[in-house]
């Protein structure tokens, strides 16, 4: 398994950052050229090596006024994209071939033309493809791709400091780039330019990190993903508490400053209205950048994933395997909880938390089982009823006990696998119709409300410690 890991650039050279940005735009010139090219019906079937090949022979790359080793590179990853976005649209062809197409072979034949990318010989495939790929474009001019063996770093003799050489526009005059790490970045390097910094992006095996040699546990342990924390395990214990302070704190700020932008973006426009161009360029420039924006969205990124990896790493640290629910599905319908919650709530990060369970939990050896996440907040573990939610608690309406809803979710999802009734892919309307079903069930087994007396004589006991007995505690 690779994961890909970050270097940053330490107090860059301003001079150094124009020349990579420099290089950067005229590669992204190269990625606009493979887009316009090859991002249709012509690039259907063809390879990058053929695409470098015929521009070696024509000459055309000769325009760019990059190094070769740069073009290619660029290249090879322009069509790439191009092929992951081919491929994408291949999923819904098959899936209107497999709707319309009731004969087999038919079927197989359709197949077999869009696996070979020979759709274009069939009109139907043809037409499909037309209404699904959408012709892209390339809004990429902040990047450099450098080939593995055009990597060199260099370490001060402290070990603190790593320089990165990374090749200029000029042969033979690479450009040293400080990094912030003590670890040289290896392999193909992916340079990416932002606001005077660079980020070296590069793969490394899992298998190497420190993290994949820390032990689990050897429980099974099931996860509830929550907002005002990352996981809540079935134990009871809270992990990541800080994530919805983050979320919220993140939203509000969102909030008032779009708020206060937006009022600013009014005064410059009716100031261009008005002819006063001046003004409306001095408000654009000086307020309405996006260069703070973006450095503090990364930040928040950061913060939101490190809390979210560190809940992840400590459910592992006594969880062999790991149980959790399920929350790819969109869910239709929105409770009404003001608009204040529905926009914190949109920032909830459930996918950063699906990534941080799967990843984590394969490098350090945890198996990871997913269950469906139909009403596993809503049934009380206790008598398996429907309870009812108020805010962070669970009112069981039939056993009449109080839950922390996390904690009684998490209970469920453990619960949840292995259930014979209960699958990954079961609808939420017949999971209620189980549920029900089963409280229905025990219901009818429990003896009626006038019964304790004993039926010698007309009356009949129920022993305290019966696991039936439903009397208050």
């Amino acid at each position: 398994m690779k994961v890909t890991r970050i270097a940053y650039s330490a107090r860059l050279n301003p001079g150094k950052y124009v020349a990579l940005l420099e290089q950067a735009r005229r590669l992204g010139r190269v990625r606009s050229e493979v887009w316009q090219r090859f991002g249709s019906v012509a690039g259907a079937g063809l390879r990058d090596r053929q695409v470098r090949d015929q521009w070696l022979a024509d000459g055309d790359a000769r325009r760019f006024g990059v190094p070769a080793n740069a073009w290619k590179e660029t290249l090879r990853d322009a069509m790439a994209d191009i092929a992951a976005n081919r491929e994408a649209a291949k999923v819904q062809v098959r899936r209107a071939v497999a709707r319309r197409t009731a004969d087999p072979v038919d079927r197989k034949r359709l197949f077999s033309l869009l696996k070979a990318d020979r759709w274009a010989e069939d009109p139907y495939l043809s037409r499909l493809m037309r209404r699904h790929w959408r012709r892209g474009k390339n809004h990429t001019r902040d990047q450099i791709v450098v080939r593995a063996d055009k990597v060199r770093t260099h370490t001060l003799a402290d070990g603190r400091k790593v320089w990165l050489a990374v090749p200029g526009l000029e042969p033979r005059k690479p450009i040293m780039v400080p990094l912030s790490t003590t670890i040289a970045p290896s392999g193909t390097l992916r340079l990416i330019l932002r606001g005077g910094r660079v980020e070296a992006h590069y793969q490394v095996d899992a298998a190497d990190l420190p993290s994949s040699q820390r032990p689990c546990g050897d429980r099974e342990i099931g996860v509830d993903k929550g907002y005002t924390e990352a996981l809540t395990d079935s134990d009871g214990d809270r992990h990541g508490i800080n994530l919805g302070a983050l979320l919220t704190a993140e939203s509000d700020r969102l909030k008032e400053r779009n708020r206060r932008r937006a009022k600013l973006r009014s005064i410059a426009n009716n100031a261009a209205l008005r002819a006063d161009h001046a003004k409306a360029a001095r408000i654009k420039a000086n307020n309405l950048g996006n260069r703070k924006r973006d450095r503090q969205a990364a930040r928040h990124r950061a913060q939101i994933r490190t809390e979210i990896f560190t809940a992840v790493h400590a459910v592992l640290d006594k969880a062999k395997a790991v149980v959790a629910e399920d929350l790819t599905t969109t869910f239709a319908g929105r409770r009404k909880l003001g608009k204040n919650m529905n926009r914190r709530l949109a920032a909830w990060t459930k996918g950063v938390t699906a990534e941080a369970l799967r990843n984590v939990s394969e490098r350090r050896g945890s198996a990871l089982v997913l269950v469906n996440a139909a009403y596993t907040s809503q049934a009380c573990p206790r008598c398996g009823g429907l309870g009812r939610r108020d805010g962070d608690r669970l009112h069981c309406t039939r056993c009449g006990v109080v839950w922390q809803a996390d904690h009684a979710a998490a209970i469920n999802v453990l619960r949840r696998h292995g259930d014979p009734d209960i699958t990954l892919h079961t609808t939420h309307k017949r999971v209620k119709e189980i549920l029900q079903a089963r409280t229905d069930r025990h219901r009818i087994r429990l003896p009626i409300q006038d019964s304790s007396r004993a039926i010698n004589g007309g009356e009949r006991t129920i022993r305290p410690h019966s696991p039936l007995h439903t009397g208050e505690q």
